[in-house]
């Protein structure tokens, strides 16, 4: 049964590829060519989601160390002392990993019927959907290193599909390319990380390696027959691949620019696969991570470093898609900052708080680019409340709890890393500084996109035509909008709300927005017991930490977040006031605006220069070396070809002679011979 969570929508995968091939609508009435293919999918994630829901329910019905279930389909491979099984195993950090994805995807995938319905290749975008949830069930339940990497390239390859999914602009076919290159750059790290465990070791199984080391771990970090050194490489390594599939510094620049796929898209990545999947990694190997110092210091220093310096390129972006994808990036330094104080277990609650209101935040801003007819630029927007009254009271919810107020479900997980990392042995004031003044940012920036999108006075005419695919003409390095209509004609009206496919999603994401959060409540949690079989309790508070203490920065966490949003209010009710801060710190707007020129120094460092080595190369060495040498041996092999063809006549007599004459060379060289 365990089986069926990642092959249902793989074998919906395989019958929306079969509709795409043969069944979709023709072109020009695509309207008609969405449903069916969107049922299809929806059904199948949903399924799954019916299947991790029992066996979830199975497992709390069992006693703690009991909660594990394994299947074994085949031997996948063997090779030499390797031995991989094509096994799944659900415990209690897969079960709720595999409930809340596949609940989040489902819902995504209902919103997708109504976002998509003119896509004009509904049954390639649902089955790149379908493909892109199986690769991230056999990534959170595989039961070795090797299925769980099956998966993570999975969702890289998907990822590059459904970014660049309208491949015929430039721009997005090239942000697809983005993700894929740069996430090469991390698999590499995570490869040499599991060849090390294999050596190591000597199984790349997860329970296998966990027993070696829980076993056999003496003393601080060291363990029989591996030294603490060898440790902190391998947890070194596989951290250099969860920057790349959960974008941290210095390979968090493709997740920006993932905006250019469809929007529910997005809300996928962000929310309920991919970027969660360092964050699974590390929790899974907690038993490593947690004998290294070292490695649990990257960790938490890479995650709050992250965390802040994302939040200041959100606070000066208009796109509003970009907002949220540089919101997910300090978002998820957030979660790395916990599992690097050793907080693991509150990292893994920010992913499932995380995952309803970034799902809910990208599914909002997809119904306002939906009745803005593909509009995105926030500048453009202003006083929605009136027009999309259902939309703004779902994404205030979003807002509310990714600002961390209480009693959202983003207060809970936000203030228990921030309590982690202050309070824990390995924590710090620097890192719960980062972290708290972060907070504060991101109260801001998502005030100021809610302000100048449903606040205010329309800053749009009120019959804007839907063009589809349209480009930021003040944004130079801005994707093209959207455009789930891919560059179709539809035709005018003014702006409106989104259809109920779109709408119930949003409201069922507010109510688990709304109530998420308590399942982690601290002191009564609810998760620390659940994941305490798998994940080990929190470290200790620090020697010389009051108690109240906790309540203190609690109080010091609301109070910035709602300062934060005050003031973006205050400012972002009066443009005028804005535009002249603006002019007047023109040179810090326009670092931040331009992302601290990050893409800009990637390219003059590594970009161009390997762009040149490669011309070099070619011209210099393939073209000038290779192709002339293999030129010259072409030209003698076709000159020694047309010398030996003239004795190719085609005549028997002649064939004759020369056959005569060289036995009678043979008959003289042998007589020569005896003589």
């Amino acid at each position: 049964m365990l089986a069926w969570i990642p092959l249902f929508p793989l074998l919906c995968f395989l019958v929306n590829c079969a509709w795409y091939a043969f069944g979709q609508a023709p072109r020009g009435k695509e309207k008609a060519g969405a449903l069916i293919p969107g049922l299809i999918a929806s059904f199948s994630i949903f399924a799954s989601f019916l299947v991790s829901l029992v066996l979830f329910l199975k497992l709390q019905g069992l006693e703690p160390e009991q909660r594990i279930i394994n299947q074994s389909l085949y031997n996948w491979f063997s090779v030499a002392n390797l031995h991989v099984e094509m096994a799944f195993r659900l415990d209690a950090l897969s079960a709720i990993f595999s409930v809340f994805i596949t609940g989040v995807a489902t819902l995504i995938h209902i919103y997708s019927i109504g976002y998509m319905s003119h896509d004009a290749t509904p049954g390639k975008y649902f089955a790149y959907l379908n493909l892109f949830c199986f690769s991230m069930l056999m990534l959170i339940l595989g039961a070795s290193l090797p299925i769980l990497f099956l998966g993570w390239e999975g969702v890289g390859l998907c990822s590059y599909l459904l970014i660049g999914y309208w491949y015929a602009d430039t721009l997005k076919a090239s942000a697809g390319k983005k993700a894929f290159v740069v996430n090469r750059i991390g698999d590499l790290g995570f490869l040499l990380g599991m060849f090390l465990i294999f050596y190591s070791f000597g199984s790349l199984d997860f329970e296998a390696v966990r027993s070696i080391v829980v076993g056999t771990a003496h003393g601080e970090g060291t363990i029989h027959g591996v030294g603490q050194g060898t440790i902190t490489v391998i947890c070194t390594l596989l951290f250099i691949g969860c920057m790349g599939k959960s974008a941290q510094i210095p390979l968090y620049v493709w997740l920006p620019d993932a905006m250019a796929g469809p929007t529910p898209v997005s809300a996928l990545i962000h929310a309920a696969t991919m970027v969660t999947s360092g964050i699974y990694l590390v929790s899974r190997l907690n038993f490593l991570y947690s004998l290294s110092p070292t490695a649990m210091s990257i960790v938490a220093i890479t995650g709050a470093v992250t965390a802040f310096f994302a939040a200041t390129i959100a606070i000066a972006q208009t796109d509003i898609k970009k907002v949220l994808a540089y919101s997910t990036v300090s978002q998820l330094g957030y979660m790395f900052l916990a599992c690097g104080v050793g907080a693991y277990t509150a990292g893994v609650f920010h992913v499932i708080t995380h995952a309803f209101f970034k799902a809910l935040l990208f599914l909002g801003a997809g119904s306002v680019i939906h009745g803005m007819h593909d509009e995105q630029d926030i500048l453009k927007m202003g006083g929605l409340k009136s027009k999309m009254p259902k939309t703004w009271l779902t994404f205030t919810v979003g807002l509310l709890a990714i600002c961390g107020l209480p009693p959202f479900s983003g207060f809970f997980s936000k203030d228990e890393i921030l309590w982690q990392a202050f309070s824990s042995p390995s924590g710090s004031v620097i890192l719960w500084l980062l972290g708290a003044v972060t907070a504060v940012m991101t109260a801001f920036y998502m005030t100021r996109l809610y302000s100048l999108t449903f606040l205010g006075t329309p800053r749009f005419s009120e019959n804007r035509p839907h063009t589809g695919a349209k480009v930021i003409p003040h944004q130079s390095h801005s994707f093209p909008h959207d455009g789930h209509g891919h560059g179709q004609s539809h035709e005018s009206g003014g702006v409106h709300e989104s259809p109920s496919l779109m709408i119930i999603p949003l409201q069922v994401l507010a109510v688990l927005s709304f109530a998420g959060g308590l399942i982690g409540i601290p002191h009564f949690s609810w998760l620390d017991h659940w994941l305490e079989t798998v994940i080990p309790t929190h470290h200790a508070v620090s020697s010389g930490t009051a108690p109240a203490m906790e309540w203190v920065l609690m109080g010091v966490s609301i109070f910035g977040a709602a300062v934060g949003m005050i003031f973006a209010l205050k400012l972002y009710s009066n443009l005028d006031l804005v535009s002249h801060l603006k002019t007047r710190f023109a040179p810090i707007h326009k670092l931040l605006e331009n992302k601290w020129y990050v893409d800009e120094i990637f390219n003059f460092l590594f970009i161009r220069p390997i762009y040149q080595l490669s011309l070099a190369l070619w011209k210099g060495f393939d073209v000038a070396v290779i192709d002339r040498l293999a030129l010259s041996l072409g030209w003698m092999s076709e000159r020694t070809g047309q010398t030996v063809r003239v004795i190719q006549t085609g005549s028997l007599h002649v064939y004759a002679i020369m056959t005569l004459l060289g036995l009678i060379m043979t008959v003289g060289y042998l007589m020569y011979g005896m003589a």
